[in-house]
């Protein structure tokens, strides 16, 4: 009998998805934060985490995203360039070329990123044996500490099989909308943090996130989940929620499936 393999032989690769494009705010991703680029500040979290066999920034073919290219290839981060509207076929071809197993799909526009929470469902994806896990199907972190744990056979089943715009532009959409075909899981968290907003998609959450490392970053570059807790404990003024955006506004209208998950 095959023996499966453990996960310390299982390849877990984080994808960063950037690029320069941005409708609502052109090259957000290298917006300076706290002296660098706030594409590298994310790297930084990302890199932190303990889980992760290697961190690759799926970026465009584009010319226009050769500053994003510029700056992994400074800091040493692996870069794959593929096509612009089909970002599934991107992820597959960053699959290819590290040969995943595991990947851990990450959006660039996350400048507080957890390395803390990123360990904990990446952990819980094998404590559970499922096909795809995420803190997002029924949130209850902060909107822009989001991540989804996936089999890489999973998505290169999708590929193969799917021509869906929605599921080639929105990567995990057509693993989770098939509950039928995929294990798929929900991780949660406590207490429900769900209706704070520290994704970077307007000017407005850009400045929030700079306040945020104004507050935080010089004195203790590490900081994590809890210490941006309890900075907002201090100061709930300076909250960003949901009600400034709505979250995951861009599935608006999909059919994103049953949304069914074990607990």
């Amino acid at each position: 009998m095959d023996r499966e393999p453990a996960m310390s032989e299982l390849s877990v690769i984080a994808i960063v998805q950037a690029r320069m494009g941005s409708t609502r705010m052109p090259g957000k991703v290298m917006q300076p934060l706290a002296g660098a680029p706030m594409l590298q500040r994310q790297l930084e979290r990302v890199l932190r985490a303990q889980t992760l066999t290697r961190i690759i920034v799926a970026t465009t073919d584009l010319s226009g995203d050769d500053p994003i290219v510029a700056l992994c290839e400074s800091l040493g981060v692996d870069v794959y360039r593929g096509s612009e509207s089909d970002v599934l076929a991107r992820f597959v071809g960053a699959i290819n070329v590290t040969q995943a197993d595991v990947v851990v799909r990450i959006t660039a526009d996350c400048p507080l990123m957890s390395p803390e929470v990123i360990d904990a469902v990446v952990s819980s994806f094998f404590e559970s044996d499922v096909d795809y896990i995420s803190n997002t199907l029924v949130p209850s972190f902060p909107d822009g500490v989001d991540v989804e744990v996936v089999r890489a056979s999973a998505l290169l089943a999708i590929d193969k099989s799917s021509t869906d715009p929605a599921e080639r532009e929105h990567v995990t959409l057509g693993v989770y909308r098939r509950p039928d075909e995929f294990d798929v899981k929900n991780f949660s968290g406590s207490p429900d943090y769900s209706d704070l907003r520290w994704t970077v998609d307007s000017h407005e959450d850009f400045e929030f996130v700079d306040w945020v490392y104004s507050q935080l970053y010089a004195n203790s570059p590490g900081f994590d989940f809890p210490e941006i807790i309890a900075l907002l404990a201090e100061h709930p003024d300076k909250s960003r929620t949901n009600a400034h955006s709505k979250r995951n506004a861009a599935l608006d209208g999909l059919d994103t499936g049953a949304m069914q998950h074990k607990d």
